[in-house]
């Protein structure tokens, strides 16, 4: 049986919420590849993410400026693992809603259909993994084939996304025999060499 889009998610969310849940509590202010921002504000980030997505998904909130911006509030609280988990289920309920894959909804990229947006959630949370992986110095656990299709995924959706909406800097190069997270990170701009 073929993983759904959701499963795939699901797995994802998993796996960064070990991340989460394995940060030191020295590394919370480390410096990250994403440089915009440290270890807990790429957290945060990731948990804004859900949430904003969450509520667009229900019709309950509306993407406006800013929205993911780790830095207007504190939305980890003392238990960052736990906020993480909890924005993370709340997220797979709401696509986990009947009808809602074939709806249209308006996210940062875009106007985009259900099934785009559970694939934006796991290739940000995926590349966000990472990310925090290599500030941590963990290994993330994600499947390659759970990567490979959210890297086919990008390479088919990245031309669609205007310029002025994405959030991902010019692709680099990898051999052809990396690993499918470092293709990813890679295509959306980080540098798997450092």
């Amino acid at each position: 049986m073929t993983a759904s889009p959701i499963d795939d998610l699901a797995l994802v969310l998993t796996a960064t919420g070990e991340l989460v849940a394995g940060v030191q509590r020295d590394q919370w202010d480390a410096a990250t590849p994403c440089t915009d921002w440290n270890v807990r504000e790429l957290v945060s980030h990731m948990v804004i993410g859900h949430r904003l997505f969450n509520g667009i998904l229900r019709g309950e909130v509306a993407l406006a400026p800013g929205a993911l911006d780790p830095t207007n509030s504190d939305v980890l609280g003392n238990d960052p693992a736990a906020a993480y988990r909890s924005a993370a289920e709340g997220l797979l309920a709401a696509f986990r809603r009947p009808g809602v894959l074939d709806q249209r909804f308006r996210v940062p990229a875009g106007d985009v259909p259900g099934i785009a947006a559970v694939h934006l959630r796991a290739v940000e949370e995926l590349v966000h993994g990472w990310d925090l992986a290599r500030a941590t110095n963990q290994k993330p656990r994600y499947a390659d084939e759970v990567v490979e299709r959210q890297l086919d995924f990008t390479k088919s959706a990245l031309p669609e996304i205007p310029p002025d909406r994405s959030p991902f800097a010019p692709p680099r190069e990898v051999p052809e025999t990396a690993p499918p997270l470092e293709k990813l990170a890679a295509l959306l701009g980080r540098d798997p060499k450092s």
